[in-house]
């Protein structure tokens, strides 16, 4: 499937600002059957983009803008091809060991994925009576869709998988870290996913009837490991394995390692707006062009100042 991406966000401020220094996460990945074949990144006010590759091997685009500003619009458009990601061959054993090479960090504790007796409790019932990975995989991903409720917001970023647990609800960040708390906490390793999913409803992963644009948010998932198999990526929220349908962006221990962007300025803005969208197309997106804005330089006796 070929997929057109814009990802737009609008920071506006109430007063001026200045030293904006920022981190973009909205590169989707390359490899694993899933092909990028453009991306761009448009700032304003103008700033110089610098990407590399972050620990958890996810582009990063960083930039800074030093003169003050009211307003910082970043946009990040692509284009990539996806294709449905191979069921593993292998059905992996199960209970998994103990600790797998290589996956150490996915079987620990992080910021936002915690874990207690009940939680394992909760994991154990799932996969009651299954034989192998690929089976308590799908038993963990069925019992967390079933549990939790679709409920817009019922949570926030910071909300703990024992609040989620005990209210029942929540959006697709929060169905991936309640599933990986469970996987994690039978010794399965686990990883939380960001990316787009090409739906008119993100609670159901249902398909447009046509090909043009549509408007979309982030999306969630997770990735499992199956022995002699690797990483396979299931949707908890939708009840889907992923595919064609999905766009990945990168993979962390949790949502705070792929926030999509996040930055520090300097000044007293104490209130503002903030605007973020999502526009995906199966017949490609138009043009779009910042509408560039004033911003107040300074000048060179003031940096000699400096």
């Amino acid at each position: 499937m070929n997929i057109s991406i814009r990802y737009l966000t609008t920071y506006t401020y109430d007063v001026d600002v200045s030293d904006s220094h920022n981190a973009l996460r909205a590169c989707p990945a390359d490899g694993n059957g899933q092909t990028l074949r453009r991306y761009e990144v448009q700032v304003d006010p103008f700033a110089r983009v610098v990407s590399y590759q972050d620990y958890w091997g996810t582009r990063v685009d960083c930039f800074g803008i030093v003169d003050k500003h009211t307003r910082l619009t970043v946009v990040a458009d692509a284009e990539v091809e996806t294709t449905v990601p191979p069921r593993p061959q292998s059905e992996g054993a199960w209970p998994p060991a103990a600790a797998m090479e290589g996956w150490y960090e996915y079987l620990m504790p992080s910021p936002h994925v915690a874990w207690d007796e009940r939680i394992r409790k909760f994991g154990l019932e799932a996969t009651a009576g299954v034989s192998s990975a690929v089976e308590a995989a799908v038993a963990v991903q069925r019992a967390v869709g079933e549990y939790l409720s679709y409920e817009s917001g019922s949570t926030e970023v910071g909300t703990s998988v024992e609040s989620i647990m005990e209210q029942q609800s929540g959006v697709c960040q929060d169905y991936a870290h309640v599933a990986l708390a469970v996987y994690r906490s039978l010794g399965f390793p686990a990883r939380y996913v960001s990316g787009y999913l090409y739906a008119v409803d993100s609670s159901s992963g249902e398909q447009p009837e046509d090909a043009g644009e549509i408007d979309v948010s982030t999306h969630a998932w997770v990735e499992v490991a199956i022995p002699g198999h690797g990483w396979w990526a299931l949707d908890p929220t939708n009840q889907l394995v992923v595919g064609e349908q999905h766009v990945k962006i990168g993979h962390g221990r949790d949502y705070e390692d792929v926030t999509p962007l996040r930055g520090v300025y300097h000044g007293e803005a104490e209130a503002g707006g903030l605007a973020v969208g999502v526009k995906m197309s199966r017949s490609g997106l138009t043009t779009h062009q910042i509408e560039p804005q004033p911003v107040y330089r300074r000048s060179q006796e003031q940096q000699q100042q400096q």
